[in-house]
């Protein structure tokens, strides 16, 4: 997959890491990239093509699919986060993590893969994270849905294998931007993420891990509970 000369469509454009992996498009050679908003008059990057589009309504996720049938890259970018707590929070906010990180996900995911398929494969890119591997009580709801979504990422990319799309999955901690205001500590430059995303894609990586508390984790994972939560035995978060 070759970004110089791809057609993009991108959701959650209108700020954050959406905005930066517009202009990181541009930067790599796109010859077109749709960004795609709830509200389109926020997309600002110069050259974009505004879409309107709210992934948890099907309706508009067919639409924006039947307006932009030249695709050939689908990043789905579009998130958000309720903070919704482990033990005390209201049931809805984890529902609402779940219809937007998950089935959200995969409305584009399916109404894109006939697009893509049409158009030689291309590519798709599911932004996750780091809680997708391990979770907080403070952010159970986001990380229990990025969990879900990073397990429907792997099945798209078994089922879209055979029309020769590539499917990529980025998984990053913090970054730092409006979502992630109110978080003290390290935080990944959103462009930077963007960029190395993108290169991902290129080189054919089914998972990109964009900063290091993502390697530090993913290198837990065989370890299991105990050391992706040492602080069950009197240890630091990992995140």
């Amino acid at each position: 997959m070759k970004i110089d000369g791809s057609v993009a469509f991108v959701t959650g454009a209108n700020r954050g890491l959406g905005e930066q992996f517009v202009k990181a498009l541009f930067e790599a050679g796109a010859a077109k990239v749709y960004a795609g908003a709830r509200d389109p008059a926020k997309v600002t990057v110069p050259g974009a093509v505004p879409v309107a589009v709210d992934i948890t309504d099907h309706e508009s996720v067919r639409a924006a699919s039947a307006q932009a049938q030249d695709v050939t890259l689908l990043i789905n970018n579009a998130g958000s986060t309720t903070r919704a707590g482990i033990l005390t929070s209201d049931l809805d906010a984890f529902r609402t993590e779940f219809e937007t990180h998950v089935v959200g996900t995969l409305a584009m995911s399916r109404a894109f893969a006939p697009v893509l398929g049409r158009n030689g494969g291309g590519a798709l890119v599911n932004v996750l994270s780091v809680l997708s591997w391990v979770s907080i009580p403070v952010s159970a709801g986001y990380a229990a849905a990025k969990s879900a979504e990073w397990s429907v990422t792997n099945a798209l990319r078994v089922a879209l294998a055979e029309q020769g799309t590539q499917v990529t999955a980025l998984h990053v901690g913090y970054l730092a931007t409006e979502m992630a205001a109110m978080v003290s500590g390290p935080k990944a430059d959103p462009g930077d993420v963007a960029r190395a995303a993108l290169a991902g894609v290129e080189a054919g990586l089914h998972e990109v891990l964009a900063d290091e508390v993502s390697k530090q984790v993913q290198a837990a994972l065989p370890g299991g509970p105990g050391e992706l939560y040492p602080q069950l035995y009197g240890g630091q978060s990992l995140v």
